[in-house]
This record gives C-alpha cells, sequence and structure tokens, in this order.
C-alpha cells in the first residue's frame, strides 16, 4: 500500500509509520474494551493502527488525514471494511467529536509536531470523550504526566490532570518506527473524570497556566501580575514567593476559579 500510493513518511508532516502489527496491537489494546464505541484515529497514514483498531471490534472506526496520499490509501482499505469511514480534513481545524456519535474514543499516533495543540484542543471538550489513548514523543508524554516539584511538570501537566485521569503506559523505541524519530515515544491514556470544568473555567486556567509556566522561574507574585498578582494569591491563600511548578492541581483549580 505504501509503494502503491507513494505514502513515503514526510517530517513536514510529522509522520513517523507504526508498521509491527504486535505492537499496534498493544497499542489498541491500551483502550480498554471498544465493543460499541466509536472509535476517531487523527493522522492513520498507511493504516497500520486503523488495521489493529478495526480488529478490535468497535462500532466503527473514523480516520481523520490531511495528507492526499494517506487519503487515498485510507480509503482503498475502506473499500473492503465496512466499519472503517475516512474523513478529509485538518484535525486541528475539526470538531472530531461530531463526526461520530457516542460512546467515543481517540486512539492515535499524533503528528509530533501539533501533538500539543491538538491536545489542549480535546481537552476543552473532554466531556464528549470517553477515552483518549494518544501517542506522543516521550519528552511530551513525561510533561502530561509529571508531578508537582518535577521539572517535567508544566503547563500541559496542569492542563490534563485537571479534567482527566492520566496514565504513561508504553515507552516505544525509534527503531519501531519507519523512518525512526530521532527521540523515544510513549503512548498516555487520559480517562476524562465525570464533572469537568464549563468552558469560563477552563478558558481562565488556560491563561493561568500560561502566565505562570510562561515565566517558571519567576515567583508567582511576578508570573501572574498581568492576572493580579499578588492580590488573586492572596485571595487563594497561595504563597506569592512561590514559584508555578510547586503549586498542585487543586492549588491551580483555586487560582482558576478566582480568575473566572
Amino acid at each position: 500500500m505504501i509503494a502503491r500510493h507513494g505514502l513515503d513518511a514526510r517530517r513536514a508532516l510529522g509522520q513517523h509509520f507504526l508498521l509491527d502489527g504486535n505492537l499496534t496491537t498493544r497499542i489498541a489494546r491500551q483502550a480498554g474494551d471498544l465493543a460499541g464505541c466509536h472509535v476517531v484515529e487523527v493522522g492513520p497514514g498507511p493504516g497500520g493502527l486503523t488495521r489493529a483498531l478495526l480488529a478490535a471490534g468497535p462500532a466503527g472506526v473514523t480516520a481523520v488525514e490531511l495528507d492526499p496520499r494517506a487519503i487515498a490509501a485510507m480509503r482503498e482499505l475502506a473499500a473492503g471494511e465496512p466499519n472503517l469511514t475516512v474523513v478529509a480534513g485538518d484535525a486541528l481545524a475539526l470538531d472530531l467529536a461530531g463526526l461520530v456519535p457516542a460512546p467515543r474514543q481517540i486512539v492515535a499516533n499524533l503528528p509530533y509536531n501539533i501533538a500539543s495543540p491538538l491536545l489542549v484542543g480535546w481537552l476543552r471538550q473532554a466531556a464528549s470523550w470517553q477515552r483518549l489513548t494518544l501517542m506522543f514523543q516521550l519528552e511530551v508524554a513525561e510533561r502530561i504526566a509529571a508531578s508537582p516539584g518535577s521539572a517535567a511538570y508544566g503547563r500541559l501537566s496542569v492542563l490534563a490532570q485537571w479534567v482527566a485521569g492520566v496514565e504513561l503506559r508504553l515507552r516505544i523505541p525509534p527503531a519501531a518506527f519507519v523512518p525512526p524519530p530521532a527521540v523515544w515515544s510513549a503512548v498516555v491514556v487520559l480517562t476524562p473524570h465525570a464533572a469537568q470544568p464549563p468552558p469560563a473555567l477552563f478558558a481562565a486556567m488556560e491563561r493561568l497556566t500560561a502566565a505562570a509556566f510562561g515565566q517558571r522561574r519567576k515567583m508567582l507574585r511576578g508570573s501572574l501580575r498581568s492576572l493580579g498578582g499578588a492580590d488573586l494569591l492572596a485571595q487563594a491563600g497561595i504563597d506569592p514567593e512561590r514559584r508555578a511548578e510547586t503549586l498542585d492541581i487543586a492549588e491551580f483549580d483555586r487560582l482558576a476559579g478566582l480568575l473566572a
């Protein structure tokens, strides 16, 4: 299929293909029981993970792809797979939750160059998803799962752990991909909490974490000056001389609530 469609991986599209059936099956298993679930896959490429997802027996798989070569390959696969739907488009611009009915999940080996903005967009609508099973560069995966006080703890950590349970499941070496990336990768499973923040509160948390971690070496009274600084921190009962990486999720939640 790769040869027929000239589907060589392109760096500009963040493409690194997984073709090992045993590995793609392991990744699909991280999403749990997919029976009755509608799965959205972003960036399927030649369809290695797509095949594993179809074999897991979901209600359907919707593959969202931007690359015309991969779209042609996916449509060839869909001709023999009635449970596969191919959507041509940019995942950053699409409302993925609107593509399929609930219960729905996202399972994807994400294009590395847009993985973080994709994740933040899906976290805004976390209530729409039963689970997100996503592959990132290992460094990004570690940031998402990082604990307060660690060097990796930052904006992605707070946003993800505020709205979902986060588990770093599989670490995958470069040699597993075609072509091999320069870094290791990892699969993160995010399970949204039953209660989700309203849009205005999520927007406040985005502003808060952008300011707090945008100048992470500064004390909070300095990094949050544009958002109320010392006054905001005093209302939340937080020492203004602390730094962003020392705050836990509950403290960020308190600040975001006051800011909203």
